[in-house]
């Protein structure tokens, strides 16, 4: 099948937003965004050929996580279902009938809402896009950066952002001859209970495959309890089966989306200014 034909494939994001209510439906009326796009995956029967489409040349997000955003914020803005600070989304109503609702009076209504006037629906649907494009345009810039700077140094951030996130003795060891392992460390759990972990850095532009996933096993088994590859690219659907695979030493993977994250929440390179803005709920205060 050819690229284009593929490509024309991907489900809009009018057609994913049902799915999306009941993916969280599924997994108990709340999830992390990962969990949530997994659960869409399921439920709307998208082939994996599809999935890996990536949105942009950087990787940083496939084409169908990309139309997922855009059915989270009409969801959001129509008021069935709200996001917290720690990245956890839910339904406002968890009894809600999905079979009652239908996607084009979700985006009709909500490019009504948002519409000011002589605001045409180009300018309307442009002004939705932005508060997408806002989240993405910065990892992407991110990533670009990354990509710029020497494998050592990518490996010295990972060590940098495994040590932020709690983990001990991690070492850099760089040996192009240890079966692709970049590194270890020891992360402690409740302080007395302890996993040795290997892990391995891939700054790369684009998917990585199960072989990479297999062959990384492979030199660390017998020697880790668990293994941890970053990536500033993302994963096939056959890596990640693979890290996960029944009976095997398990991986977990760091794409290039959750690396942003991670630097953003431990202020690595990532600066986040916030403007406070105080109101009142009067409301509130006639219900005390």
């Amino acid at each position: 099948m050819g690229r284009k034909k593929i490509f024309n494939k991907v489900p809009t994001h009018d057609k994913l937003m049902i799915p999306t209510l009941e993916a969280l439906k599924l997994l108990g009326g709340s999830g992390s965004i990962d969990e949530i796009n997994e659960k869409v995956y399921e439920v709307a029967e998208i082939d994996d050929e599809i999935l890996e489409i990536p949105h942009d040349e950087n990787g940083v997000q496939s084409k169908v996580e990309y139309r997922l955003a855009w059915a989270r914020t009409y969801l959001k803005k129509y008021g069935l279902i709200d996001n917290s600070s720690r990245g956890v989304w839910a339904l406002v109503d968890n009894e809600i009938d999905t079979t009652e609702l239908d996607s084009d009076e979700i985006l009709k209504t909500v490019r009504e809402k948002v519409r000011k006037p002589k605001t045409d629906k180009k300018q309307t649907k442009k002004e939705i896009e932005n508060e997408i494009e806002e989240e993405i345009d910065w990892k992407e810039h991110l990533i670009s950066v990354i990509l710029k700077i020497e494998p050592s140094a990518f490996e010295r951030l990972c060590q940098r952002i495994l040590r932020e996130s709690g983990f001990v003795q991690v070492e850099v060891t760089g040996k192009s001859s240890d079966g692709g392992i970049d590194g270890k460390g020891i992360v402690r759990l409740n302080g007395f209970l302890s996993f040795h972990v290997f892990f391995q850095s891939k700054r790369y532009k684009g998917s990585v495959g199960s072989g990479d996933i297999r062959d990384f096993r492979g030199a660390m088994q017998g020697r880790a309890d668990k293994g941890l590859f970053i990536t500033t690219g993302n994963y096939t659907r056959e890596a990640i089966k693979e890290a996960t695979r029944d009976g095997a030493p398990p991986i977990d993977l760091i794409d290039g989306d959750l690396l942003c994250d991670k630097l953003k929440e431990f202020n690595l390179g990532v600066k986040t200014e916030l403007i406070e803005e105080v109101t009142v709920n009067a409301d509130w205060f006639s219900k005390i």
